[in-house]
């Protein structure tokens, strides 16, 4: 049977982990919280911008970018948070760009990766990250809710990744405050925007959502807007001939 592209990925990064030193805990970087954030902005659909290289699925997407550059360039044109892919093996990013985005810029920064052990937690909040993401097909929902306190009690916030509503049932469960849908199937790495649409109709009061992959164009971000706070967006950032109008361009107006 072939493998998942998400169980590649898990075991790729079980090795990665295992030679992972446990690291002392550092200051938390100061910034915002980005739940206050979108629950005090409701009337624009906020962006995610996201520092992505590569992928599993599309390969090199943008391997020269000056980093510094993109991030600045994403907060000085109202973005809400900087993504930052961490994984070396299948998105060509590490643990220094999370590193050095969070030292150039004041806005809350993600660790954008297959986290699996909290030494991964605690070392993405050592380089500056202020949000962890943690993948609900990635793990049992014990280990989800165990993460999800640890990262929690550290004063991170945490976005959860859902694909499907039983992933989504879990992070309500939980209690998760910032939960993205992520339109990539990541058995197949295929991408439906309508999963975030189909799935809307489940969404609870408190919580905040994020809709994440497949958002390439202004018509994409407006099909998901009435019913999501923020997206978070790589590819079409990181390909953008102008990076600046592009954000803008993303930031819908709920009004």
């Amino acid at each position: 049977m072939t493998q998942t592209f998400l169980s590649r990925i898990l075991a790729e990064k079980a090795k990665e982990v295992e030679t992972m030193a446990t690291e002392e805990l550092q200051p938390l970087r100061d910034t915002y919280k980005l739940y206050d954030y979108l629950k005090s902005h409701p009337k624009q659909l906020q962006v995610i911008a996201e520092v992505k290289k590569a992928s599993p699925s599309f390969g090199d997407i943008n391997l020269d970018v000056a980093i510094d550059q993109q991030a600045k360039c994403y907060q000085e044109n109202g973005a809400a948070m900087i993504s930052v892919l961490t994984d070396p093996h299948f998105f060509k990013g590490s643990i220094e760009d999370l590193r050095q985005v969070s030292s150039q810029v004041r806005i809350p920064t993600l660790a954008k990766d297959f986290i699996i052990d909290e030494k991964q937690i605690i070392r993405s909040r050592n380089v500056g990250a202020t949000v962890i993401l943690l993948i609900a097909a990635a793990l049992p929902e014990q280990r989800l809710k165990a993460f999800y306190d640890f990262a929690t009690q550290l004063g991170l916030e945490v976005l959860v990744e859902t694909h499907h509503l039983a992933e989504l049932e879990i992070a309500h469960r939980i209690g998760v405050k910032i939960i993205g849908i992520n339109n990539r199937n990541l058995q197949t790495f295929e991408t439906d925007v309508h999963t975030s649409l189909a799935l809307s109709e489940h969404f609870q009061e408190k919580p905040v959502y994020i809709s994440e992959s497949a958002i390439l164009t202004k018509t994409d971000a407006a099909l998901v807007a009435p019913f999501f706070n923020g997206i978070l967006v790589g590819r079409a950032l990181m390909q953008a001939e102008n990076v600046a109008e592009k954000v803008k361009e993303l930031q819908i107006d709920k009004g």
